[in-house]
């Protein structure tokens, strides 16, 4: 049991910085548990996949019988829970995949680490923990005068997206309040950096900017997000899972809220500069299209408790985070081409038409 860790949905955009993050920094072993849709890549992890601290395991969540093999053979002294569908264009067009995933996988996850823990010595009961990592969508939407969402924020998620996390949170909470399970949550602003599928914001703009494709601009673009560098992201889940405060949630934001138009305003002169065309300017690619339904208008994250109590704080700022984000895109040409398939052409033609 100890110094391994479990991780699920560790291909993923997310997880995969943490595990890679985690191998460096630590002395600690990995079982990466992840299904591997569409989003889930395990060439991000080809750097750690021949360490003898690194374990891979096709599976999902919500298979109870690997879920029990996996923690009575791994013996882990933590679950740090990944494992979701994430996108809300996604959600919106196809609902079902996300209760299964966010609700009745956690709610699977939990059972299973609940008879797990249960059967522990005492001095390992008090050693583990559950992190489960969230999103700030399950707030809902602030107005352009409103405080960030705070952890004391009542819950008001606009999405099959946001509602299904919100419900997955619920559940966290009260396996903590009524068995005594010792969780953890993490709400995160809107994340980017390497690995990031290029249906998301950041990786499309880049991807497209660099190709000479149109670059679709929801609405306005004056949608609000607080924008986090996921290695930061990372770095303050890692926080958590060592000193955090039992059964409480913690906020981790990246003190960088934007409007989309200015992101993409950005990308457009950092590829401009990386990758020099003869011609216009690649914000003459700027194209709006017609906003998402139930489009949130602005995301803010308070994110004081984790610095006050936890000594955690971003340490790249937008303008050098974005900076990385769009160079390793521009580095990568094999890692986009593997994972921009024609599936994912045609869910980018079909989404965006119009």
């Amino acid at each position: 049991m100890q110094n391994m860790i479990l991780v699920t949905g560790g291909a993923g955009f997310i997880g995969s910085n943490f595990i890679l993050q985690r191998i460096q920094e630590q002395a600690t072993s990995i079982v990466n548990l992840d299904k591997l849709t569409y989003a889930g890549n395990p060439h991000n992890l080809e750097t750690v996949s021949s360490d003898s601290r690194y374990k891979f395991v096709q599976g999902d969540i919500g298979d109870r019988a690997l879920m029990r093999q996996l923690l009575g053979t791994h013996h882990p002294c933590a679950i740090v829970h990944f494992a979701a569908e994430s996108h809300v264009d996604r959600s919106i067009r196809g609902p079902e995949d996300f209760v299964r995933t966010n609700i009745d996988g956690t709610f699977a996850l939990l059972e299973e680490t609940r008879a797990y823990w249960s059967a522990l010595s005492d001095e390992q009961r008090k050693s583990f923990r559950f992190v489960h990592v969230s999103t700030d969508e399950v707030y809902g939407s602030l107005g352009p005068d409103d405080p960030p969402f705070s952890e004391s924020t009542p819950y008001a998620p606009n999405s099959p997206y946001a509602a299904s996390k919100a419900a997955s949170d619920h559940l966290v909470r009260a396996y903590h309040h009524t068995y005594g399970l010792p969780t953890l949550t993490t709400n995160c602003s809107n994340n980017y950096g390497r690995f990031q599928f290029p249906e998301k914001l950041i990786p499309l703009m880049i991807l497209n900017a660099r190709d000479g494709k149109a670059l679709p601009v929801y609405g306005d673009g004056q949608n609000v997000r607080d924008w986090l560098y996921v290695e930061d992201h990372c770095a303050a889940i890692a926080t958590v899972l060592r000193r955090g405060r039992l059964g409480d949630t913690y906020n981790i934001g990246g003190w960088n809220e934007k409007p989309n138009l200015e992101i993409v305003h950005m990308i457009c002169d950092l590829v401009d500069e990386m990758a020099p065309r003869a011609g216009n300017s690649r914000r003459d690619l700027i194209t709006f299209v017609k906003d998402r339904p139930g489009h949130d208008r602005r995301y803010a994250m308070d994110a004081r408790k984790i610095e006050r109590e936890l000594g955690w704080r971003p340490k790249a700022t937008f303008e050098s985070g974005i900076r990385e984000t769009v160079r390793w895109y521009l580095e990568n040409e094999a890692w986009v081409r593997d994972v921009t398939s024609g599936s994912y052409r045609q869910w980018v033609a079909t989404h965006y038409s119009g």
